[in-house]
């Protein structure tokens, strides 16, 4: 397959994304092709693949967005299970591999759980996807009924929440209605570059125990 997919391996220059044509059992093949690895990323909707090799600034951005949602929570007191990496698989239907993945108000369903049945079990409830190469679509999500997906793209964030069967464009997250997250992820993307990620996020949660004082 396109001269970089095999049986036996599966690897792709960093920064690649292939599209094909495929059933459910090839991508079952090449997901298992990669046997612990996380790489290349495999995504399946009904008669396509996509695969894609992240560059390293695809993983920083996600791991700094996923911290950013922590320090939040935790600044709300608020339990919470997370997730990555982790495959969602609807058999036949689709297949897809978020960056990061969180329960927030169904965090009870995830607890201390090794696998979750996809067909059966609550959905995250808020998924995080770094979008370099333009592989990655909300809608992507509407299989599996995730409330809410965050996208971040072109060094701008959308949030996009699951409405009447649609993912609709918001300008705030339901699990954070006060806060502007544009600015706070833009602020600590910012100072990341400039300082390291653990000084952007540990300046981050001081500022927000600032305010809830």
């Amino acid at each position: 397959m396109y001269g970089v997919i095999s049986r036996d391996k599966t690897q792709l220059p960093a920064g690649t994304v292939v599209r094909m044509p495929g059933t459910w059992q090839d991508y079952c093949l090449l997901r298992d092709s990669r046997g612990d690895g996380s790489v290349p990323r495999i995504k399946y909707r009904r008669g396509e693949i996509l695969l894609m090799s992240p560059l390293p600034k695809h993983g920083r951005e996600a791991n700094i967005l996923a911290d950013v949602v922590k320090a939040l929570l935790d600044s709300q007191d608020r339990n919470y299970e997370a997730f990555t990496p982790i495959t969602m698989e609807l058999p036949e239907e689709g297949g897809i591999e978020p960056d990061y993945c969180f329960y927030i108000d169904n965090w009870q369903a995830a607890v201390g759980r090794d696998r979750l049945q996809w067909e059966t079990d609550p959905p995250p409830d808020l998924v995080i996807e770094i979008d370099v190469t333009s592989y990655t679509d909300a809608e992507d999500y509407l299989p599996y009924g995730v409330p809410e997906v965050w996208l971040f793209k072109n060094n701008r964030l959308t949030i996009s929440a699951l409405e009447a069967g649609a993912y609709q464009l918001r300008s705030h997250s339901r699990f954070f209605p006060a806060i502007d997250l544009a600015e706070v992820v833009s602020q600590c993307l910012q100072a990341a570059s400039e300082q390291g990620t653990g000084a952007a996020i540990r300046d981050l949660r001081r500022r927000l125990q600032g305010f809830s004082n």
